[in-house]
């Protein structure tokens, strides 16, 4: 076919869009046509109905149906569908379409390998995921049904995350109104963070708030990885795209890192270059002492956010906000309070019986579960599963009451925070020695009640005991020694459950005995004076020393030592070096040079 023009020669026509494109720019045209949400329209003008509902149809080739004629193919309409060949990137628009329409970001950064890292990123809020259930902010949200609390297969603590600050209980100290770190989060300012607290407290919680912020803001991407699953190479990976999103987008990248302490040290070491330049913001999230499981040099570019366990009054709150969810009638509640209110098992036509709960089985929790949410929670959850399937097979039809025995049956004992190889380990170690040092029988044996209770090992405690009858009793009640070792022996011997009341014996003994740290401080002072000493250490005196060989005598060993079983009387005879004599260690103070 004949052109008019040379530039009419040098155009071609798109397979996508059926545009008419110059030929030196077609695979840059045909890039952009693949990627557009709008299936590659490059023109301004406002499209019409037709390609709202899909992307523009590709004429039909003639030449590949038998039969057409030249003039046909000059005047022939588009098709109404396009051709298979190029179905795939029809379908893949319309589906993009269906589920959501898209704008690329004022930075004008939108690709492919961004669908792929959805599945890292922390989605918006609880509420964006299917089966994370609805969100509960207040009273005037849909309530979850028990229905959805038993088939759903995710715990209730998860279901009702919260989701804003305003759900957020417990932590005032920490993000309460008027303070400075609840402003930045409010502002989308974050600074990078080490959240540490007990498990329960809301670590992953505050995470997710501030992914909802970020998300809510549209600068900043949040990225959520375990320590416990993720190896070194998945996180340079993350790290290597937030590069790209800070240097193509302008787009900032908040890293959580749950469990960080389960790093060692070179793998934490892989934040500190990214961190101290801005590349990511770091939140870790930690039950450990940070001093003692997160490098100092990543503990200085992170601020240290202690998280406290919740009191009684904030697992109240917790607890009534999900018996609102749950919509259950609280029984004995308040007068004014939200559970008075009609709840979602009231609605009429309701085929579920309606589930009742009393005040007393929700103060139980909340004082049994040690500050723990999740505990509490899964607690609750538990109770009326129980009592659900057990109406289930008794009487269907009737109401279902969950009282304060039923929730007792199901916690089973108080939920008691212990960590044999953490921080509370060496804070009840420590609690149980000074309570015994200052003579606090009570005090000592429920700090060994807390430690036995919570699974520490008998023979460490004995140990200890050993180590306090010798550091604190001393010579004041030698007797002290004798019964620690006594109480180690019968701990090896007998184990627990049985050997606790031996050393809760050992305990009111030690924690009773007149105490004296006269042996203690005098060899501390051995040690200092043994460090401090400039030069080589003094010999030992020649008389007092042995003489087994006859060239050791000549050269004038054991010369001039006085046995003392052989003087009736007290016998004169130094035997400290002369650089010491005349010292005493009991009242010596080292010097400050």
């Amino acid at each position: 076919m004949a052109h008019d023009g040379g530039e009419a020669a040098d155009t071609v026509r798109c397979p996508v869009c059926s545009g008419e494109v110059g030929a030196s720019g077609i695979n840059a045209h045909l890039d952009t046509c693949l990627l557009s949400n709008n299936g590659g329209h490059l023109s301004n003008s406002k499209p019409d109905t037709a390609s709202e509902i899909g992307p523009p149809m590709k004429k039909a080739r003639l030449s590949l149906r038998p039969g057409a004629s030249a003039e046909h193919r000059e005047t022939e309409q588009p098709h109404a569908a396009p051709l298979h060949v190029f179905s795939v990137f029809h379908a893949k628009n319309r589906a993009t379409k269906a589920d959501k329409p898209v704008a690329p970001p004022s930075g004008g950064c939108t690709s492919p390998e961004e669908k792929r890292r959805e599945q890292r990123e922390t989605p918006t809020a609880a509420a964006s995921s299917p089966d994370a259930g609805p969100p509960v902010p207040g009273h005037a949200e849909r309530h979850l049904s028990i229905s959805s609390l038993l088939d759903g297969g995710k715990p209730l603590a998860e279901k009702i995350r919260p989701s804003s600050l305003e759900e957020y209980f417990g932590q005032n100290k920490a993000v309460g109104e008027n303070t400075l770190l609840r402003r930045m989060l409010e502002s989308a300012d974050i600074p990078s963070l080490i959240l540490w607290g007990p498990p329960g407290c809301g670590k992953t919680t505050l995470a997710h708030i501030i992914a909802t912020n970020c998300k809510k803001k549209g600068s900043t991407r949040f990225v959520t990885l375990s320590a416990t699953s993720t190896t070194t190479n998945e996180v340079r990976e993350v790290i290597k795209q937030a590069q790209n999103e800070l240097r193509l987008c302008k787009r900032k990248t908040i890293l959580f890192i749950d469990e960080i302490h389960r790093f060692n040290k070179s793998q934490q070491d892989t934040f500190l270059p990214h961190v101290e330049c801005g590349t990511v913001t770091l939140i870790g999230a930690t039950t450990e002492n940070p001093s003692f499981q997160v490098n100092a040099a990543l503990l200085s570019r992170c601020r240290v956010l202690v998280l406290e366990r919740l009191s009684a009054e904030a697992m109240a709150a917790v607890l009534e906000r999900a018996v609102s969810a749950l919509g259950l009638r609280v029984l004995g509640a308040p007068e004014g309070s939200a559970e008075d209110g009609a709840t979602s098992t009231d609605c009429p036509g309701d085929s579920e019986p309606k589930v009742y709960i009393e005040q007393k089985a929700l103060d139980t929790i909340a004082h049994l579960c040690d500050g723990d949410a999740r505990s509490g929670l899964n607690g609750l959850q538990m109770a009326i599963q129980a009592r659900i399937n057990a109406s289930k097979l008794d009487a269907p039809a009737q109401d279902i009451l969950v009282q304060e025995d039923h929730v007792k049956e199901g916690l089973q004992r108080s939920h008691i925070l212990y960590d044999k190889a953490g921080e509370e380990h060496y804070n009840c170690i420590s609690a149980l020695h000074k309570s015994m040092r200052g003579s606090h029988e009570n005090a000592a044996l429920y700090w060994l009640g807390r430690m036995l209770e919570g699974g520490e090992d008998p023979l460490y405690v004995a140990r200890r005991l050993v180590r306090f009858a010798s550091e604190d009793v001393g010579i004041a009640d030698p007797s002290a020694l004798p019964q620690a070792v006594s109480a180690f022996q019968a701990c090896h011997f007998i184990g627990m459950p049985e050997c606790e009341v031996i050393l809760a014996q050992c305990v009111v003994y030690l924690a009773r005995a007149p105490k004296s740290v006269e042996v203690y401080k005098a060899y501390d002072n051995v040690k200092t004076c043994l460090r401090t000493h400039r030069g080589p250490l003094p010999p030992v005196p020649l008389h007092l020393r042995n003489a087994p060989t006859r060239l050791m005598k000549e050269l004038g060993y054991a010369k001039g030592y006085k046995y003392n079983p052989a003087f009736s009387e007290p016998v004169e005879q130094e035997y400290l070096p002369a650089e010491l004599k005349g010292i005493d260690f009991f009242t010596w103070q080292p010097s400050d040079q």
